[in-house]
């Protein structure tokens, strides 16, 4: 086992073992134990009662944080060239269709978010070797399959994103950064939280959400009481 080092043992011990925090004290914590010195991301991780190998129980879906992600978010949109300047005005960061499908087939991947067409995605999977392990597949449930290019565009650079339950029933995503205001934090982790909630499958049974840790990059992850994201 690797040895705590200093700022990581004082991060835990300002951590109560086997407390459950309130939303709101679990962002003012994170930020309070947070050391890097670059602007680290905040993280959270819910375990849900699903078992994510049966179709119907499998979460997957889009919210918009209130506060955004706090990321420079690089969004590339395939499109056809009657909508590329609808893409560019959205603030797309790079617009085209065959010669960006040429890049990313000679491995070019250097974006976070992907937006096409429908009439586009036959060409697009082709390319599924590529950017299917990187999760840039886009896809019509987390809205990046659209004819609305530019509002697709705009959704997904004022902080929307879309999250997955992977095959141990979690869903991890960032909901901002370290320099964010507790209220900031409090509100997009809520945003999240509630989504998911919202989502519970009817065919899942028992405790429908069985933690919530919220952390930021290399701290030590704190136990959210479920029932403080509804009192808030």
């Amino acid at each position: 086992m690797s040895k705590l080092t200093k700022n990581q043992k004082l991060a835990s011990e300002k951590i109560e073992g086997g407390k459950f925090y309130s939303l709101k004290e679990a962002a003012a914590l994170v930020k309070d134990i947070t050391s890097t010195k670059f602007d680290a991301s905040v993280d959270v991780d819910v375990r849900l009662g699903v078992d994510p190998r049966k179709a119907n129980q499998m979460i997957r879906g889009v919210v918009s944080l209130p506060h955004g992600t706090g990321k420079q978010i690089r969004v590339l949109a395939l499109c056809t060239s009657d909508l590329e300047a609808e893409a560019k005005a959205a603030g797309a960061d790079y617009v085209g269709l065959e010669e960006y499908i040429d890049k990313i087939k000679g491995g070019w991947t250097d974006i976070d978010v992907i937006i096409t067409m429908p009439s586009i995605m036959g060409k697009i999977g082709a390319l599924g070797k590529v950017l299917g392990p990187r999760g840039l597949m886009p896809n019509p449930k987390s809205g990046t399959v659209t004819n609305e290019i530019g509002k697709a565009v705009t959704e997904v650079k004022q902080g929307k994103i879309d999250f997955k339950v992977d095959k141990f029933g979690i869903v991890h995503t960032s909901v901002g950064k370290a320099s964010f205001s507790v209220d900031q934090i409090t509100d997009n982790a809520k945003e999240f939280i509630t989504t998911l909630i919202k989502m519970k499958p009817s065919s899942a049974k028992g405790t429908y959400v069985k933690s919530i840790y919220l952390s930021s990059t290399m701290s030590p992850g704190i136990k959210i009481d479920p029932k403080s994201v509804e009192e808030i």
